[in-house]
């Protein structure tokens, strides 16, 4: 079983599809935290995040792994860049405001894809982005599309903010959101698109227990 969670920034992928893959005991994937990997290491080197020929030839000059966390005790994955741990540094301001623009690039969508492929050959994973059922996995066996309004997932990012200790301001909230929404809906790569063949869950008002519910009865209506 492969199962694809998309959908735009905090539209609920990430929690939703961590709980799932639990009830289940399937794996999860986050792929945005290697994008966000990827950002970290284009920073790092002082690169403008426009210039695509240098971050291009970055990329395929770094090591970004995955190391799977114990669903028992409720964690996501961690990430490594060139060895080191930055499962941390990938939630600042800085990345936030430039892991849409890293992702356009295509030697970084293919760097990643091949991974995030490798990873899912075993089956029973669950897989959350923007791109897994279209571009990542086109023929998982279950394709989930999440929707809210900006207001619903900006109050999310305001929150999540908030909890880790880290002021940002609504307003900023919604502009970084709105620049997000904007790059990957457009970008000439893997866009952010619905996959013809998914469930689409709207989760504005919803809990992340309901939406698990929702995604659960999918897959038992699919017989898998």
């Amino acid at each position: 079983m492969r199962i694809a969670i998309d959908g735009p920034a905090a539209s609920g992928k990430t929690s939703v599809g961590l709980s799932f893959a639990k009830k289940l005991n399937l794996l999860f994937l986050d792929t945005g935290i290697m994008y966000r990997a990827a950002t970290v290491a284009v920073l790092r080197s002082k690169l403008d995040p426009l210039d695509e020929k240098n971050i291009s030839d970055l990329i395929n000059n770094i090591k970004i792994e995955v190391k799977q966390s114990s669903f028992r005790n409720g964690s996501l994955d961690s990430i490594f860049l060139d060895g080191e741990n930055i499962s941390q540094k990938i939630r600042d301001p800085e990345v936030n405001e430039n892991v849409s623009q890293i992702s356009i690039y295509s030697a970084v969508r293919k760097k990643l894809t091949d991974i995030q492929r490798k990873i899912a050959e075993p089956g029973n994973i669950v897989m959350a982005g923007r791109d897994i059922g279209t571009v990542v996995l086109p023929d998982a066996e279950v394709k989930i599309f999440l929707q809210a309004s900006l207001e619903e997932r900006a109050k999310r990012r305001y929150n999540e903010e908030k909890n880790q200790n880290r002021q940002l301001e609504y307003f900023e909230i919604i502009k970084n959101l709105i620049q997000r929404d904007q790059i990957d809906s457009e970008r000439e790569i893997a866009p952010l698109t619905i996959a013809k063949d998914a469930f689409i869950i709207n989760t504005n008002e919803k809990s992340e227990d309901d939406v698990v519910r929702e995604i659960l009865e999918i897959v038992k209506n699919k017989k898998l």
